[in-house]
């Protein structure tokens, strides 16, 4: 079982950024899909943005043009980078991943805490 471990959440302003981060404990880049979900609370889990093993990404509308999902394979890290943040923003965010035949399970990161002021 692949451990992830996220970092890089914490407070900010309404309109600022932060970049998420999440490394895996062995290198499974080229046979999973890696990515984030998010929760706020009383509400469920939301996918948030994907990248593929072909490094293929797609994203959620509701953070498309804010968000970008990327990779360093070297490092075994996803990043989550994400600008003009807004106050609906706030939630837990998730590393997931999981094995990129469908129907695989997804294993996931304890995940961390952002919180948007307005």
């Amino acid at each position: 079982q692949v451990q992830l471990v996220e970092s890089g959440g914490g407070l900010v302003q309404a309109g600022g950024s932060l970049r998420l981060s999440c490394t895996a404990s062995r290198n499974i880049f080229s046979f999973n899909i890696m990515g984030w979900y998010r929760q706020a609370p009383g509400k469920e889990r939301e996918l948030v943005a994907r990248i593929f093993t072909n490094a293929t990404t797609n994203y959620a509308d509701f953070v498309k043009d804010r968000a970008t999902i990327s990779r360093d394979i070297a490092k075994m890290t996803v990043y989550l980078q994400m600008n003009s943040l807004k106050p609906e923003d706030t939630a837990v965010y998730y590393c997931f991943t999981r094995f990129q035949m469908p129907g695989s399970p997804p294993s996931w990161g304890r995940g961390t805490q952002v919180t948007v002021s307005s």
